[in-house]
This record gives C-alpha cells, sequence and structure tokens, in this order.
C-alpha cells in the first residue's frame, strides 16, 4: 500500500500540483466552495425534511436541494482526490483522515436508506419519523465530516 500512495505522489499531474504556486491554492479553494454547497444544501434539505421553511414546496425544495448537494460533492470528490494526491502517504497514515473518509462513507449509507425508504413509500422524498431521524443524523454526519476535514490540516 506504501508504494501505491508513494506512486501517487510521483505522478507527473500531482508534482506539477506540488510545485505550481497558482494550481494548488486554487484547487484548494475550489474544494471549499464545494464543501460550502455541499453542507448548504445538506443542511437546508434535512431541515425542511425536519419541518422548517414549511412556506416552500416540500418536494420541489428537497428535490434541488438533493440535486445541488449531488453536483457538490461530486465537486469535493474530484477536489479532494487532488488535495490527497500531493500528500497521499501522509494523509492515509492519519487517523483523523481515515475519520473522515469513514464519516464520509456512513453519510452515504445514510443517503442511500432516505433513498430506499423513498422508493419503498412511492415518494421521491419519503415523509414520516423515520425520514426525520435521517435527516437529523445526516446533519450530524456532514458536520462532522467538515470537523474532521479541518482537523487533518492541524493535526
Amino acid at each position: 500500500m506504501a508504494e501505491f500512495l508513494a506512486g501517487i505522489e510521483e505522478l507527473a499531474f500531482v508534482r506539477g500540483l506540488k510545485a505550481s504556486f497558482i494550481a494548488y491554492p486554487i484547487v484548494n479553494a475550489l474544494h471549499i466552495m464545494a464543501i460550502g454547497a455541499l453542507l448548504t444544501s445538506i443542511m437546508l434539505m434535512d431541515l425542511r425534511i425536519c419541518g422548517a421553511f414549511r412556506s416552500l414546496p416540500y418536494a420541489a425544495f428537497v428535490a434541488l436541494l438533493r440535486r445541488t448537494a449531488l453536483g457538490a460533492f461530486a465537486g469535493a470528490l474530484v477536489t479532494g482526490s487532488l488535495l490527497f494526491s500531493v500528500k497521499a502517504s501522509t494523509y492515509a497514515a492519519m487517523p483523523i483522515f481515515l475519520a473522515k473518509m469513514a464519516l464520509i462513507l456512513l453519510a452515504g449509507f445514510n443517503f442511500f436508506a432516505f433513498m430506499r425508504l423513498g422508493r419503498a413509500t412511492g415518494s421521491d422524498v419519503p415523509a414520516g419519523g423515520t425520514t426525520a431521524v435521517l435527516a437529523v443524523l445526516s446533519m450530524v454526519l456532514w458536520t462532522s465530516v467538515l470537523f474532521a476535514g479541518r482537523f487533518i490540516g492541524f493535526l
């Protein structure tokens, strides 16, 4: 595994990213923007699921924010992978990085549970007590992902 991670760090585009005075800060800024869009859309969506913003149409609002969150997640995944590649060996050995990855995986399972619940009820956007529990869990998980990610830079 160590050889694989070292190999990632030695890829030409990764070495270019490390050496560039401009590219790395841009990728970092894009990652922060994607995370901001992701967390904002998730929090608003989950709050609506829990009963906030009742004046907004439930299904349309949640569907719009779900698409926004998926797009932002894709952006965070691409930029995060680029940031990881610069210090792959270092990050892969950090417990906080591994915790962040585990939290993202749990948040993904939570999302698929939400989607499965929707299919089971015949709705694109399920409603009910279980849905509210999944929404609260989503907010906790994604907030935890954010904190774990910020700690990576300081540990």
